[in-house]
């Protein structure tokens, strides 16, 4: 079993930055695959960027190329997600997840998630 816990998120503006952080419980972090997801009101889930157990990275290019990065410190148990040059349209909930093993970028292939932190980008 494995809890996490998003915090950072908040209200900026245009052009700003956050630093999403994801704790995790449990002696096995190492272990995971972590992904951070967003939501926007009435939209579906969105893949935002994924890390693999050793450090490998993916990004929805598309939506967050060159903007946000993704990050882990196994000692601390913490996935990082530091968004820079943030748009309106950033605006969603803001999900970490963990998947044992390989990474996805399917939110449906992984079995622990957080509880979400609200991001809010004024124009």
């Amino acid at each position: 079993q494995v809890q996490l816990v998003e915090s950072g998120g908040g209200l900026v503006q245009a052009g700003g930055s956050l630093r999403l952080s994801c704790t995790a419980s449990g002696r096995t972090f190492s272990t995971y695959a972590m992904g951070w997801f967003r939501q926007a009101p009435g939209k579906e889930r969105q893949f935002v960027a994924r890390i693999s157990r050793n450090g490998g990275v993916i990004y929805d290019v598309q939506s967050v190329k060159g903007r946000f990065t993704i990050s882990r410190d196994n000692a601390k148990n913490t996935v990082y997600l530091q968004m820079n040059s943030l748009k309106p349209d950033d605006t969603a909930v803001y999900y970490c997840a963990a998947r044992y093993g390989f990474g996805s970028s399917d939110p449906t292939q992984y079995e622990y998630w957080g509880q979400g932190t609200q991001v809010t980008v004024s124009s």
